[in-house]
């Protein structure tokens, strides 16, 4: 794991130089690390709306599911684990908090976000027939912005001992 966080962290931080000016260290790390797990949840989720589920509604477990919510599924379930360990290992290193407790936390702001995800999916694609991947795309901007905040203090933070 150290080589690996190793890597992304020299990879980052070699394009950093130029935003040094505009953005400190950890909020460009996470920029990146974030918005390449959002490329990467947005990658899947369109892969799997165009390619994976071919009816409007899909049977998960025997419950009737929209499509876009089925793919949805099948993005988070890539998405969470790789940034939680970017968040953890990579972003947010300084925090002291037990892993324990940063994982429950980083879990209940994205059960939290996918619920809002949830409904603002509903509302651009199921109730104004917005196209869904352009949806998808404009939700995660602004749940990634909600998400920093709190991720940096209340999921991630420094506890002074």
């Amino acid at each position: 794991m150290q080589r690996i966080r190793s890597f992304i962290l020299t990879l980052i931080d070699f394009f950093y130089p130029p935003f040094k000016k505009v953005v400190g260290q950890q909020t460009f790390r996470y920029a990146v690390c974030g918005g390449s797990n959002a490329m990467l949840n947005l990658l899947i989720f369109s892969l799997s709306y165009n390619l994976i589920f071919h009816t409007d509604i899909i049977y998960l477990l025997g419950l009737p599911i929209t499509r876009y919510i089925a793919s949805y599924i099948v993005a988070l379930s890539v998405s969470f684990p790789i940034g939680f360990c970017l968040n953890k290992y990579v972003v947010f290193q300084q925090s002291n908090l037990q892993g324990k407790t940063q994982l429950m936390r980083y879990g209940a702001l994205t059960f939290s976000t996918i619920f809002l995800d949830y409904l603002l999916l509903h509302l651009l694609i199921g109730y104004f027939k917005l196209w869904a991947t352009g949806s998808q795309a404009f939700i995660i901007i602004i749940l990634s912005l909600i998400s920093y905040l709190v991720q940096t203090h209340y999921s991630f933070k420094t506890v002074k001992k």
